[in-house]
């Protein structure tokens, strides 16, 4: 194995535990004379923070709804949540020491913190962590800040472990992705951030596995950080066939996640007790994703992202068998409080599947398209957040009047169908950034059923259209 050009010295020979390499012939190695003293000298050897690396992007954009909604809001959409005005959606930092992966033989250890300001911030914070610090649609986030090592223990490639906070390995997009809109699996059907502890090795050359407990989903440790006093679990595993042109992924996540919502009336927290029917330390959640990826050729590629998500512990059902819906009513028409009815949790699910398929034309030009269903059908993990601070409030169990759930409260089932390109011109040398991203897109929405969820210029509409961009500017620091 051949060290990375930054674990090298100027002759080629390895540090840091890497073999050496045999001097070749004529080197320096093999000068002893006087006159090649000066020319035998050699640079110091690099040490641990010759490997850091400093480095962030840029992101703004726009969507333009066709329907021009009387809110302007978006349906469906967390980050893209605003419909006909600019969005700085995120400057991010990165500084990071990573183990170098091809060091499988040696122990390494590193770390890496990122940080955000952006309109983005308001759906990826880490509960209890900078969640109020910003009283605008710009909000700050830690996005990652966690140490690594890699153990060169137990099996043939050792072990890699992460301790601290650091993004969900679940799902086929992350939080930068081929379009700028995301789907509604990456929305409402993944956990996005964990706080805790993961463990991952590659068994084979084939099969990747990893495993890690935390406080749950986007939460820091301790109250208000973690929504509930239990943690949750995610594990899941990598295959590559045929020379890697074929991988699937696939993992879960399991764990109570619902919020100690203890003053969902809004009448002064924390005076009222819990009114859910669950206890939230028992109620499991379950998110299950499966990614399978096709490189079918070096400038296609096509993939598929299957998604089942549960909580054993909303949804409550009276024990009198009627639902909320009908008890609210007969409570405003007889005059009694529907909330000290005794409730049932019966749970929720939802499903559902997208495809992708991505063809490179050259280096400046790449076409994407999506398709997507996803199934909603308890009305429960499609929503709005127009205020700037509801998503939090809802994670938290805190009362958040202005959050909007399906407005003709019932469920549906949607189709997203996206095409877009990704546009990447080549950049001038000398200039401060290293990189330019433009991504524009067309995207249809549609609900299925009769529910008409989304919203337009005067009411209510069973589909929508947009046409969206958004600009990426890279820069490197070190």
């Amino acid at each position: 194995m051949i060290a990375p050009a930054w674990a090298q010295d100027d002759d080629g020979g390895a540090l840091l535990g890497w073999p050496t390499p045999p001097a070749p012939t004529g080197s320096r190695r093999s000068a002893t004379s006087g006159s090649d003293k000066k020319s035998d000298k050699k640079k110091p050897p690099p040490t641990w923070l010759d490997a850091l690396k400093v480095d962030g992007f840029v992101d703004a954009g726009s969507t333009f709804n066709f329907d021009n909604p009387f809110n302007k809001l978006n349906w469906g959409h967390l980050f893209t949540d605003r419909a006909n005005q600019p969005q700085f959606n995120a400057g991010v930092l990165t500084v990071q020491r990573l183990p170098d992966p091809e060091a499988t033989k040696d122990f390494d250890f590193g770390f890496k913190i990122q940080g955000m300001i952006g309109s983005d911030a308001r759906y990826t914070h880490f509960l209890g962590e900078l969640d109020y610090a910003m009283r605008d649609r710009t909000q700050l986030d830690v996005l990652q800040a966690f140490a690594t090592a890699h153990l060169p223990w137990i099996t043939d490639n050792g072990v890699d472990v992460k301790i601290g906070q650091f993004v969900t390995l679940e799902g086929a997009e992350l939080v930068d992705s081929i379009f700028y809109t995301h789907s509604y699996i990456f929305n409402f059907g993944i956990p996005l951030k964990q706080t805790g502890v993961m463990l991952s090795t590659d068994l084979t050359s084939w099969l990747y596995v990893h495993a890690s407990v935390m406080s749950g989903d986007s939460t820091s440790l301790g109250w208000p950080g973690d929504n509930n006093n239990s943690a949750s679990f995610q594990a899941g595993l990598r295959i590559k066939a045929f020379d890697d042109k074929l991988t699937i992924l696939g993992t879960t996540h399991i764990g109570p996640e619902d919020p100690k919502q203890l003053d969902p009336l809004g009448v002064g927290w924390p005076n009222i007790p819990y009114l859910c029917a669950c206890d939230p330390n028992r109620a499991l959640s379950y998110s299950n994703d499966v990614t399978v990826t096709w490189k079918v050729t070096d400038r296609l590629t096509l993939s598929a992202d299957i998604n089942y998500v549960r909580d054993d512990g909303w949804n409550a059902l009276s024990v009198t068998g009627l639902s909320d819906g009908v008890l609210s009513t007969l409570a405003d028409r007889y005059g009694f409080d529907a909330a000290l009815i005794p409730r049932r949790a019966r749970g929720v699910d939802g499903y559902g599947v997208a495809h992708y398929a991505s063809y490179k034309i050259d280096d400046v030009l790449q076409l994407n398209g999506r398709v997507e269903y996803w199934r909603d059908h308890n009305n429960y993990f499609v929503g709005a957040y127009p205020g700037y601070f509801d998503y939090n409030n809802v994670e938290h169990g805190f009362y958040a009047p202005s959050a909007i759930f399906q407005p003709e409260g019932r469920g549906t089932s949607y189709l997203e169908l996206t095409a877009g390109l990704t546009i990447t011109p080549k950049i001038p040398k000398g200039l401060p950034f290293t990189g330019l991203t433009l991504r524009p897109e067309l995207r249809y929405d549609a609900s299925l059923t009769a529910a008409a969820p989304f919203f337009g210029a005067s009411g209510f509409r069973r589909s929508t259209g947009m046409f969206a961009i958004d600009v990426i500017v890279p820069f490197t620091v070190r």
